[in-house]
């Protein structure tokens, strides 16, 4: 029986549609894709039968955790940034013994528009790490024509780690065609190193060996886009749980132990990509212990 329900369960099933916030003088909105699903036991290998049956608020109805796939839109005085980008307009079945379920993409030029924003807009994409559900779209052409690639202003920014590690990726959705596609408008950027007005690169490997998350500070508030540190809420709650593909299983738990902290912090933000409807939200202590307390 769950002993700690969660006041949004609905949305713990469901991916997460168009959502936006406002920080101080900038705007981020999720600009959504597609979804995922995940099979609790093999994407989180720490956990149990019985911490699911405790918490059967977070499983669709064949016992799957939902994910959501896309891009955090920033904004700040007319400019644009994307963080991430997606899976791209395709999908795979779910194969047998594979953690993953179905996966699909294909949304987010379209949920772009309807954030009121053009793909020529971007003028740059700042790339968490580099699997395929969050790169896809940067091997799509324009839908336009001409043989531009969808964001054809952007140069797209990764930290040097994780760039070095390209060649490694290819079990992860990343092929020599991704890789030759991106290339010529890769920019190395440092841990540290502020992107955009109030965007700074903050690496955290353990997922891959440059994950990066993007810390985004707008007077007396920020947000921490914290890419595949975690990727469901549950985690908030057990941050000892690492994800199947995680590089450095030792590196991905301190920082989540490290993240869970911050996210109590007064005036911070998460924003956790494939948190289902919840992407939004901060780490809440009460009676029962912590958990997501979605904010948007």
């Amino acid at each position: 029986m769950n002993s700690n329900p969660s006041p949004h369960s609905e949305r713990l099933r469901r991916p997460s549609d168009l959502r936006s916030l406002t920080l101080g003088e900038t705007k981020v909105t999720f600009i959504p894709d597609g979804a995922v699903k995940f099979l609790p036991l093999g994407w989180l290998p720490a956990s149990t039968e019985e911490a699911w049956a405790a918490h059967p608020e977070y499983l669709d109805e064949s016992g799957q955790l939902t994910g959501s796939i896309g891009a955090l839109l920033v904004e700040h005085g007319g400019r644009a940034l994307l963080i991430d980008a997606g899976f791209g307009p395709r999908a795979l079945a779910a194969e047998p013994g594979s953690p993953i379920g179905a996966l699909y993409g294909g949304d987010l030029l379209d949920s772009l528009a309807r954030a009121g924003r053009s793909p020529e807009d971007i003028e740059a994409v700042a790339i968490t790490h580099l699997h395929g559900d969050h790169v896809g779209w940067l091997a799509q052409p324009l839908p336009s024509g001409g043989g531009s690639p969808a964001f054809p202003q952007a140069e797209y920014l990764l930290t040097e780690p994780e760039w070095a590690a390209r060649h490694t990726m290819e079990a992860h959705g990343v092929d020599k065609d991704l890789i030759d596609a991106m290339t010529p408008k890769v920019r190395i950027v440092a841990d540290g190193q502020e992107i955009f007005p109030g965007v700074r690169v903050q690496l955290v490997p353990g997922h891959t060996p440059g994950h990066t998350a993007y810390v985004i500070t707008s007077g007396e508030q920020r947000m921490i886009a914290f890419g595949d540190a975690m990727h469901s809420p549950i985690q908030i709650t057990h941050p000892e749980w690492s994800a199947a593909p995680d590089h450095d299983t030792a590196q991905s738990t301190d920082f989540r132990r490290r993240l869970v902290a911050e996210l109590q912090e007064p005036g911070t933000i998460g924003f956790g990509v494939h948190f289902a409807d919840v992407v939004f939200g901060h780490a809440h202590q009460d009676e029962n212990g912590l958990t997501w307390r979605s904010a948007g």
